[in-house]
């Protein structure tokens, strides 16, 4: 886990950087551990960028013939500002990157923040029916549900005991998938196969196979250790919790794959006098799993969780669907968090879930905040109006039939929310004949002069229909411009007025070719 720095930089090199003009640069690695950037000014003041992994701790020797392969240093110039660079970074991400980067993404029903560790087998079937109801693709069944000797009620004891608590489950996963397939829905799985609790049958048989400094107290990150990937062993162990999920249970659909700790206290027993490899063994042996992983499963897809944000390299990405760009779902802060991520990585690659943070932003403004990336829902529909569900289901359909923009269009920034009180993107599809715009009121200043959102993207030539969607039952659109037609040109050059004086509002507008 990276503690929250990404590797990848922004470097604007004339001017500071603006979305639509000037000469940047955005940079990053395809490494999945400790990284490092240097930016050296020569005497004639030329830019030198040194990028790769970083050097503490990690002197590394090589026997004859053996070949070290650095990372990749994957980057883009663009001599028309920070949009062109992300629309770059996202198409060739799509293409060449990310597993199944020119495939759909499953929308999902999580149980985690509806029931955290409390659960039996006929709340998770009661959850199951209101995905069905939903119309969302899966159920996925989060932390919680394994080890019988420690059995997993908090976080910690049990991690490292993969059978599943026969108190809670019963019948076990095969019942649950089972379930899932009746209602017409797909099962996924959560796991954390690279770690520990030391309250665990793992930790008891197998203190050899964690990371710790034999002379130094044990430091827990979250009541957890990391186990020891440079060791072939661990390695096998890891990659046979997927595999014997996967031969037990072929209806598995998909894995979210978490990681909650970094990695402290760093030794490893099985390097022994070798210990300044470890760093880079360890993440060596991450890929080794993840290959055999891919190689026997090549369709499974998977969500680099990483306790929010703690893994975002593409070249994990080789191996995941998505990522969780981090657990603080208030959907203002998902805006900025959003925004962010989107300079390096396409929409298909951010998981992004409805869940009861911000009680003060309607279910309408948490949903709308979600469809901007890979939709997923962590909320228990039951406990929302009629209203919100009808909502709710009509918002799944939309993202649905709206994909070909908004999970495989290009991404237009077009009011920043970190320049002022409200903020709006847009998607528009390869054949720009179907654009979504996205637009939110966060806290409107009192009597603000609102300015009409000039989009971007569209063929000026043509005539484009506006249609506010994702609209509660029983309610109309205020925007003046909805239903009209406008051409290309002005949509680009005049602009339309979508913001409003309201508090967390959200407006989804369909853009349309005639």
């Amino acid at each position: 886990a990276n503690m929250f720095n990404s590797p990848f930089f922004l470097l604007a090199l004339t001017e500071e950087s603006k979305e639509n003009e000037g000469e940047v640069l955005f940079g990053t690695i395809g490494w999945t551990g400790n990284f490092r950037f240097t930016f050296e000014m020569d005497n004639l003041n030329n830019l030198r960028i040194l990028s790769g992994i970083n050097n503490y701790a990690s002197e590394y020797s090589l026997k004859p013939q053996d070949i070290f392969r650095t990372p990749e240093f994957i980057f883009t110039f663009s001599a028309e500002g920070k949009g062109k660079a992300s629309r770059d970074f996202h198409k060739w991400a799509r293409k060449y990157q990310v597993k199944d980067g020119d495939k759909p993404r499953m929308t999902l029903l999580n149980n985690w923040e509806a029931t955290y560790f409390d659960f039996d087998e006929d709340k998770l079937v009661d959850i199951m029916d209101e995905a069905k109801s939903l119309g969302v693709d899966m159920f996925l069944l989060d932390d919680g549900w394994f080890a019988n000797k420690y059995p997993r009620s908090s976080d910690r004891q049990g991690l490292g005991d993969w059978d599943e608590t026969v108190t809670k489950l019963p019948n076990g996963i095969g019942k649950l998938v089972k379930e899932a397939t009746d209602k017409g829905i797909k099962f996924g799985l959560w796991i954390e196969p690279e770690m520990v609790n030391p309250k665990s049958e793992l930790y008891e048989k197998h203190k050899d196979w964690v990371i710790h400094l034999p002379n130094r107290d044990e430091y827990y990150f979250r009541n957890q250790m990391v186990l020891d990937l440079s060791n072939p062993k661990v390695q096998d162990y890891v990659f046979g919790i997927v595999d014997n999920l996967m031969t037990k249970y072929p209806g598995i659909a998909y894995f979210k794959w978490d990681c909650n700790s970094p990695i402290t206290n760093i030794y490893s027993p099985y390097l022994k006098d070798q210990q300044s490899h470890l760093y880079i063994e360890h993440v060596k042996g991450l890929y080794n799993v993840l290959e055999r992983v891919k190689a026997k499963y090549p369709n499974l897809p998977m969500m680099l969780c990483s306790g929010g944000g703690g893994r975002s390299d593409y070249e994990a990405l080789k191996y995941f669907t998505e990522f969780w760009p981090s657990d603080n779902t208030d959907p203002i802060e998902r805006i900025f968090i959003q925004w962010g991520y989107s300079h390096f990585f396409p929409s298909k690659t951010m998981a992004a879930h409805v869940t009861s943070w911000n009680k003060n932003a309607s279910v309408k403004f948490r949903t709308d905040v979600a469809m901007m990336g890979k939709l997923g829902f962590d909320i228990r529909i039951h406990d929302m109006t009629p209203a919100e569900q009808e909502y709710c289901k009509g918002a799944v359909k939309n993202f649905n039939r709206l994909g070909s923009a908004i999970l495989d269009g290009d991404l237009y920034r077009l009011v920043s929310p970190y320049e002022g009180n409200h903020s709006a993107v847009m998607y528009v599809n390869e054949a720009t004949d179907k654009a979504v715009l996205f637009a939110f009121d966060i806290h409107p200043r009192y009597a603000e002069t609102l300015q009409p959102v000039r989009l971007q993207g569209l063929d000026p030539e043509a005539q484009y229909e506006i249609k506010e969607i994702n609209l509660l039952p029983d309610t109309k659109s205020i925007l003046k411009c909805n239903g009209k037609t406008y051409s290309g040109e002005y949509l680009m050059k005049v602009g339309i007025p979508v913001f409003s004086g309201r508090q967390l509002a959200s407006w989804v507008i369909e853009i349309s070719k005639k």
